[in-house]
């Protein structure tokens, strides 16, 4: 529809201590980490960038991979050039296939008869938007690996790890459109329009996000755009990083006579800035656990206004930076401390952040029984 004119339009504007996941059957508790910056250091997080990634995408890249600069990162200074001429490259190479691929499924629509009968118009494809869970494959449900092995075309976001994306069926195609600090591979417009010509098409599509497509996944909004256009959505959950996390390290995000609600936080706000934290008054209650989401950059300030609001500054908190991977790392500290110990240990995005009393029920948490209980109370 609109997306392969504006395409068209696009294409010829372009042309001119180091501690790991941890072994359940021995936990070593852990207060102070420190980060190894030795290039074997791996992630499942790939970036856009990455060869991998090219790899895997291929199809989109008519043997571009042979040209270095794509691949690399685009530096700390003037980087956000950088990232602009590195998205420039990236449209100007997808969008004749792009353009190809939508033809594609329509003839193999109209070949295969699902227009029906009689030459009528091709009915539209089937669009789900897909939870893949906090990292783990193995934390993927049934229905979602059924859906996924069942595509035509998947979108993926930045979150989503390489052994999740090894349930793609061999034919199905990929499209890369993450976000990171600094760099979108795709607008939020851009992503719209994609799904939408796509089903248009006939095509199954499926929008694989990290954690819950419903959770601080901009899932609602896409869902909301699609159906606005006819489009009908099924949502397949997936799950989110606070619980698969929590459950991880042995933290129950509610518990009888210590916390009796949890509450989920953005770090981020809407129009960007580093003070989005207006609902920390609320969020301050000792009674509840608070799980923090993309929430490095505002911790200090967040830390700050609880603490203003009453919330103890001896509460226990955590920080894991890509839960429940081989990577995962983590910082334990009160809260008082944990953003120096966050410094201290280099850890980077994705990291998950949870404030409560239930952290100190972990077996990880690095203080004597008698410190837990006097911290969380006769239980």
């Amino acid at each position: 529809m609109a997306l392969v004119s504006r395409l068209q339009s696009l294409s010829s504007s372009l042309s001119s201590t180091h501690f790991r996941k941890p072994d359940s059957l021995n936990p070593q508790p852990i207060c102070s980490l420190h980060f190894n910056n030795s290039p074997s250091y791996t992630s499942p997080f790939t970036e856009k960038h990455s060869i991998e990634r090219y790899q895997r995408d291929q199809w989109l890249y008519n043997n571009q991979l042979e040209q270095p600069t794509l691949f690399s990162l685009p530096p700390d200074t003037d980087a956000d050039a950088d990232s602009d001429l590195t998205r420039q490259n990236d449209i100007a190479l997808q969008l004749p296939e792009l353009r190809k691929l939508l033809q594609v499924l329509r003839e193999k629509r109209e070949r295969e008869g699902g227009c029906g009968g009689g030459g009528g118009k091709c009915g539209p494809g089937n669009v789900f938007l897909v939870g893949t869970g906090p990292g783990d494959p193995e934390l993927l449900t049934l229905k979602a690996v059924r859906v996924v092995q069942s595509a035509d075309l998947l979108l993926y976001d930045r979150l989503v790890s390489n052994h999740v994306l090894d349930f793609v069926a061999s034919d199905a195609r990929l499209v890369y459109v993450g976000k990171t600090a600094g760099y979108h591979s795709r607008t939020q417009e851009e992503i719209h329009e994609l799904l939408l010509s796509f089903a248009e098409a006939g095509a199954t599509v499926v929008r694989l996000k990290g954690g819950d497509p419903l959770v601080f996944g901009r899932g609602g909004e896409e869902m909301d755009f699609l159906q606005q256009q006819g489009i009908q959505v099924q949502v397949i959950p997936g799950i989110t990083a606070a619980s698969g996390i929590a459950a991880e390290l042995g933290i129950p995000l509610t518990h009888r006579g210590v916390a009796n609600s949890v509450r989920f936080l953005t770090g981020h706000s809407r129009k960007g800035g580093t003070d989005p934290l207006f609902v920390a008054e609320n969020a301050a209650d000792p009674d509840s656990t608070l799980v923090v989401y993309m929430g490095l950059s505002t911790l200090p300030s967040l830390a700050q206004k609880l603490v203003h609001h009453g919330l103890p500054p001896t509460t226990p908190a955590v920080a894991v930076e890509r839960g429940t991977t081989p990577q995962q790392r983590m910082v334990f500290a009160e809260l008082k401390d944990l953003a120096n110990e966050i410094t201290l240990a280099e850890l980077v995005s994705p990291t998950l952040i949870v404030i409560g009393k239930v952290v100190a029920l972990s077996p990880l948490w690095p203080h004597t029984l008698n410190e837990v209980a006097a911290l969380v109370g006769a239980i």
